[in-house]
């Protein structure tokens, strides 16, 4: 079976379909990482729901402002032209419709489109839904960085979720370390397929009828060291 590619590696990957003039929000934990391979150049304006726009990547060593934390309480820098406010505003905008893109980890992703990524309802696990659900709801599209299995092995990509739902037929695109797979009616669509996986694996692994719409049997990806 294919290891997959690494967080990083994914991160680049995600970066690189980001358009220029986009105000995107990176959810807590690996979209944050995002952040480091948005190409220079490109106006891209990122919003943490703390209370800021214009965040900008993590900090080099010893350059770290103890005052510049995004939602997750890592240090970020700040771009030129960047703006705080209260985190009531940043709620209004992410309820109001004015992000662009926001990238979420999940627990389950439906073929529908439906997430859950707050609580996965068993006994002792911690709640952590944050501004997840108006994230979900508000922003024009949602895509979910995640790995493909749980380390148990379960595929995160389900017909149906059954964990809690954060929201219903929210997702539009969903990066894995395997492959990257597009919500469409009827199901997912897998739009490319990383090194070492196939689209039969694919399928095996989620027990989903995924459409190919890779037009090529594979598509590699190199790994970052």
């Amino acid at each position: 079976m294919s290891p997959g590619i690494d967080r990083r590696t994914l991160a680049a990957r995600i970066a690189r379909d980001i358009p220029e003039g986009s105000v995107v929000n990176l959810g807590i934990g690996a979209p944050t990482l995002i952040a480091d391979y948005l190409p220079e150049g490109l106006e891209i304006i990122l919003h943490t729901e703390n209370g800021m726009l214009g965040m900008g990547p993590a900090p080099q060593a010893g350059r770290v402002d103890p005052d510049l934390l995004n939602a997750g309480k890592q240090p970020v820098t700040e771009l030129p032209g960047a703006a705080y406010f209260h985190h009531a505003d940043s709620f209004a905008m992410m309820r109001g419709g004015h992000l662009d893109i926001c990238v979420l980890g999940a627990f389950q992703v439906s073929e529908t489109g439906d997430l859950a990524n707050w609580h996965t309802g068993g006994p002792g696990a911690i709640p952590a839904v944050g501004g997840a659900m108006d994230l979900a709801i508000g922003a024009k599209n949602v895509y979910v960085m995640t790995d493909l299995l749980t380390r148990d092995g379960v595929s995160k990509l389900v017909a149906e979720c059954t964990y809690p739902l954060t929201g219903v037929r929210c997702v539009s695109r969903i990066y894995t370390d395997r492959a990257v797979f597009d919500v469409v009616d009827g199901g997912l669509e897998v739009s490319e397929v990383f090194a070492g996986s196939s689209l039969e694996e694919l399928r095996d692994l989620t027990g989903l009828a995924l459409r190919d719409a890779t037009g090529t049997p594979s598509v590699t990806s190199g790994r970052t060291s």
